[in-house]
């Protein structure tokens, strides 16, 4: 039987209860911005401390499902560390164990199979400077090519030097990930780049000829990523994303 919010929130840190309760609420913004995937995708955050334990969607588990204290933390090694009634997708332990290994800053990983995101995927050009909104997320973006579904620990190290020091990744053929210093953050990332694919795939879709904006507009944006994309205004933002939930559905507070 899953624990009862009390029982855990008793038994974890408040630093820690608080990154429960904002991962929950990133995915059930996800499932609210229609984003999931069933139960097929994966947001992580690590946990404050030491210890590099993460949380992770219990496996099974639909978007809208999810609460604070249902999320199952583990450790890099894939094995849980607190008790949990649920199992973890291995394919989410492979490609956020990576990142929350390789990056230190990496608090929160979301990686979504988008039909915006994965449409851009499969794009030689991939994304285009079409938009304001891609201007940010070109700022600080980068490329992995498909290699099969994430189960093979070798995948990791391509994975890693792919994403480098970026804050936006675009998965070929499979779809888009972003990470953050906390969940506002990487849901903010991945919402402009998600609303930046979807622009394109309008604008391509006219089959009229695209105006690209100029490269020295586009140099200076990425000359000023850490300005220009720091937050892309969570503190501002992620407040109100939380009372539109809590007007919807606060149960993922428990």
């Amino acid at each position: 039987m899953q624990a009862k919010t009390a029982a855990v929130r008793d038994v974890v840190s408040a630093e820690e209860w608080q990154a429960r309760v904002d991962l929950a609420a990133a995915y059930r913004l996800a499932a609210l911005y229609e984003w999931d995937d069933l139960i097929f995708t994966h947001i992580s955050a690590r946990v404050p401390g030491p210890e590099h334990h993460f949380l992770i969607n219990p496996y099974g588990l639909m978007f809208d499902e999810i609460t604070a204290s249902s999320l199952v933390k583990v450790g890099l090694d894939g094995n849980k560390v607190m008790d949990s009634s649920y199992d973890i997708n291995p394919a989410g332990f492979t490609i956020h164990s990576a990142i929350h290994a390789a990056r230190e800053d990496a608090m929160c990983v979301m990686h979504l199979h988008t039909r915006h995101g994965v449409a851009i995927s499969a794009k030689k050009h991939g994304l285009l400077p079409i938009s304001q909104q891609s201007l940010f997320a070109l700022a600080s973006i980068a490329y992995h090519n498909y290699e099969g579904l994430a189960l093979n620990d070798a995948e990791k190290p391509r994975l890693v030097s792919d994403l480098g020091d970026k804050n936006n990744l675009i998965l070929r053929n499979h779809g888009l990930l972003t990470i953050g210093a906390n969940a506002a953050e990487a849901f903010l990332a991945m919402y402009n780049l998600e609303r930046s694919c979807e622009i394109q795939l309008v604008a391509e879709a006219g089959g009229a000829e695209l105006v690209s904006i100029a490269k020295p507009i586009l140099d200076g944006i990425t000359a000023q990523v850490d300005v220009v994309t720091k937050g892309l205004g969570g503190n501002i933002v992620w407040p109100a994303l939380l009372r539109k939930l809590d007007k919807i559905d606060s149960s993922y507070r428990d």
